[in-house]
């Protein structure tokens, strides 16, 4: 537990998958070919908190959808990789413009495609519905599932290790 601590602190960026990450993979199409996805009000407050703590927020998505740009949008989330087939390059480009280290980077993913990011970074994560391929790879799994409070777990678990969860939380709790 103790090499995990030191790795969630010196997380500068946390990047997230979107569908089965801040999704339960589920996807809704209408008949006019509308797609609909479920986000989690609590993963989103969550990232908004991480955020204020001073970690930024990336995301990688291999789809691209208009309700993805809308949900990133309302979150203030500006690092979003829609489209991302094979992720890294998304991956380097975001940690290059930021200026930070693979070791400042965590990755929160759920199928094989986010392993070639994962096995770069300095903090992998497996939401608890992750393909076993991935949990295996991965420094942490998270309890909660996948559009389920995964992602909340995974902002609280950051500023826990950085010591910045009481103070981001107090400024939601006081007037």
């Amino acid at each position: 537990m103790q090499q995990f601590e030191a790795r969630a602190g010196r997380i500068r960026l946390a990047i997230f998958d979107v569908d089965g990450v801040l999704t339960d993979s589920s996807l809704f199409l209408g008949d006019d070919g509308q797609e609909y996805k479920a986000f989690s009000s609590r993963d989103g407050l969550g990232m908004k908190l991480l955020q204020l703590s001073g970690v930024e927020i990336g995301i990688i998505t291999g789809r691209t959808s208009e309700v993805v740009r809308i949900r990133m949008e309302s979150l203030g989330i500006e690092h979003v990789y829609q489209g991302q087939r094979y992720k890294v390059p998304a991956f380097e480009e975001m940690r290059d413009s930021l200026g930070l280290t693979n070791e400042q980077v965590a990755y929160i993913g759920d199928d094989v495609v986010d392993l070639p990011v994962m096995r770069q970074v300095g903090l992998a994560i497996a939401v608890q519905n992750a393909d076993d391929r991935v949990k295996q790879e991965a420094h942490w799994q998270t309890r909660a599932a996948g559009g389920h409070g995964a992602a909340r777990e995974v902002c609280e678990l950051l500023m826990a290790a950085q010591g910045t969860l009481d103070a981001t939380l107090e400024r939601y709790l006081s007037p």
